[in-house]
């Protein structure tokens, strides 16, 4: 749905006029970072999805400034991170004023921020890289304010939307079906998992342990977090956080639903699972799991790890190439893991 309405407003701004003015006010600047005005509307788009972002980048006729763009764009703080940074944030930083601003909100800009940084980054990297040779120089013929055509908006609305859950929507559908069978089922059989859950229950009775969070634990899901452990521990990280970080793969919001069932907490309103997120404790070592170093590392990881399987499979889709989506969640989980490893390092 979301998709749609954006599809839908973005064609009321095109048929108004509007969009190409904010297109010729941000040429300027974007060409510093080899890019062009037509980009600017891929990149705003971002801010709510990096999917329909992409898929806009084909009124983009240069191909290398198209590529940069389709390369860069989910770096945009997309709606997905929202749910994961406002429940972080709310975990290590108490309500307070700096000034008259507020102390949460200016860590939500930086964040915003940083995402925007790394986008141009990337943009000029690519930009400067790429083998494709610069094929046309952008000119823009401003037309004029018009009342908007509404069944060409609402039939462009349609066609994108379409050709999004056809084409994309396959390949999401078989990746979700893997996740939810790892998350769901378990190498393990009833009688182990009903053992395990008494254990735990009798062993800390005060934490109301769910046996969906047993279940989880010891799914093929489960395996895979403790298989990971030994490479995220650096970043202060257990078995628990990789088991979200490997179920947020699907979509980045499913961290904060698989947070609310590794902990035991049976709502994912919000203010319950920053309660729980701030008593958890180490096991290992005793301290609070979810300490300003471990919360400002996952936040980091969060902010350039391209956790959306959806966004790979459009980036195939547009590009023609799995070689460009691979490349692109290699570099950006490495780029995630040396940013959140550093973070921590040195707060700890």
């Amino acid at each position: 749905p979301q998709i749609a309405i954006l599809f839908f407003l973005l064609g009321i701004l095109e048929n108004t006029g509007y969009l190409s003015r904010i297109s010729n006010l941000s040429d300027r600047f974007l060409q510093k970072f080899g890019l062009s005005g037509k980009s600017i509307i891929p990149l705003m788009s971002s801010w709510a999805c990096a999917i329909p972002a992409i898929m806009s980048a084909r009124t983009i006729d240069d191909q290398r400034e198209r590529l940069s763009v389709i390369l860069a764009a989910p770096l945009m703080t997309c709606s997905a991170r929202l749910p994961v940074y406002t429940i972080l944030i709310a975990v290590f930083i108490e309500p307070g004023k700096f000034f008259f601003f507020d102390l949460r909100g200016l860590a939500l800009l930086v964040l915003y921020l940083f995402g925007l940084i790394g986008t141009l980054a990337v943009a000029y990297i690519v930009s400067k890289r790429s083998s494709i040779k610069d094929s046309s120089l952008w000119t823009l013929e401003m037309p004029l304010y018009r009342t908007p055509n509404w069944r060409n908006a609402t039939y462009n609305m349609y066609l994108k939307t379409r050709s999004f859950v056809v084409e994309a929507g396959k390949i999401i559908f078989m990746i979700s079906i893997v996740l939810w069978f790892l998350a769901s089922f378990s190498p393990r059989n009833q009688s182990f998992l009903d053992k395990k859950f008494e254990e735990y229950t009798m062993a800390k009775p005060e934490q109301n342990i769910s046996r969906e969070s047993v279940e989880l634990e010891y799914s093929y899901a489960g395996y895979m977090g403790k298989l990971i452990e030994p490479a995220i521990r650096p970043l202060g990280y257990d078995w628990k956080i990789g088991i979200a970080l490997i179920t947020s793969f699907a979509a980045r919001e499913v961290f904060v639903g698989t947070l609310s069932t590794i902990y035991s907490v049976g709502s994912e309103d919000e203010q319950p699972i920053i309660q729980r997120l701030k008593s958890e404790k180490d096991f290992k070592t005793g301290k609070a799991q979810f300490d300003t170093a471990t919360s400002v590392s996952l936040l980091l990881f969060y902010v350039f790890a391209l956790q959306c399987m959806s966004t790979l499979a459009i980036v195939r889709k547009e590009t023609g190439k799995w070689k460009y989506a691979i490349y692109q969640f290699l570099a950006f989980t490495i780029i995630a893991y040396l940013f959140a490893l550093g973070s921590y390092q040195i707060m700890s």
